[in-house]
């Protein structure tokens, strides 16, 4: 009796140890893509399914836009900020969705900016009317094509991206303002005209250091103010005497994830 309950205990320890050994639980479980535009732009990604993958089944996106220092084409650096974290065994099991992280090239932008100091002079470096990006275009097709595919939860379908990559994340929304359940724009920025004529379904959670020397906070302060002028969903937390990586402190906050897959459209 005792031989045999020692057994299936193994059994079970066994079954449990294969299940989870195909899935590395950090960025190495994320696959490497390549996706062609309309217009022959080549755009660098990757994405990682949820650990129980059902094709059968539509899962929640997560678009996660990196910042200006990993742009480049080796398919690795846009995963060094936030990889590990969106990967976990834990969250996976909690928030299981499809991440999807693409590359922005050397010299490419999520977004048109003008110039990341420019905000302590007092200057708003955000064009009100500018067109997509060709990365940004090519994003949206990339999404559209999973999109297509009938992979995805259309209800919830959220971005996020830090420096750069929030940015890119309140363009993206600009955009196409009824296409994201919610976004968490990391120390970025926007032009204040097109968040204060922001009449989409978005939600959004906004986050920036106090002490950001790179990119100002008084961008983030300024986009919470506009969007709730324009009746928006927005919260804004704001790291006293964090510098540039309040990303960091945004990916460690307790309902990071939890705060996006409350919310659909």
């Amino acid at each position: 009796m005792i031989m045999k309950t020692l057994r299936s205990i193994f059994f079970l320890s066994l079954c449990l140890l294969l299940s989870v050994a195909g899935y590395a639980g950090d960025k190495a479980s994320f696959l490497k893509k390549q996706f062609t535009a309309r217009d022959g732009y080549q755009l660098n990604y990757r994405v990682l399914y949820p650990r129980d993958y059902n094709p059968a089944q539509k899962y929640p996106v997560i678009l996660f836009l990196h910042g200006a220092g990993e742009r480049g084409s080796d398919n690795e650096a846009q995963l060094i900020h936030g990889g590990d974290m969106f990967a976990s065994f834990e969250n996976q099991t909690k928030y299981p969705a499809i991440i999807i992280a693409p590359q922005c090239p050397a010299e490419k932008t999520w977004s048109e900016y003008k110039g990341l100091n420019a905000g302590k002079e007092g200057k708003r470096f955000y064009p009100l009317n500018a067109p997509a990006t060709q990365s940004m275009a090519a994003v949206k097709e990339l999404l559209d094509s999973y999109i297509a595919e009938g992979k995805v939860d259309t209800k919830r379908i959220y971005v996020t991206g830090l420096s750069m990559g929030g940015m890119g994340t309140f363009d993206i929304v600009m955009r196409y303002p009824n296409l994201f359940a919610a976004a968490a724009p990391i120390c970025g920025g926007a032009n204040l005209q097109r968040l204060a004529n922001f009449k989409g379904k978005t939600a959004f959670s906004i986050y920036h250091g106090g002490s950001d020397s790179v990119v100002d906070v008084q961008f983030s302060r300024d986009a919470n103010e506009a969007l709730k002028k324009a009746g928006a969903d927005v919260r804004y937390k704001e790291f006293p005497g964090v510098d540039h990586n309040s990303w960091d402190n945004a990916f460690a906050e307790p309902d990071y994830l939890a705060w996006m897959f409350q919310h659909s459209l």
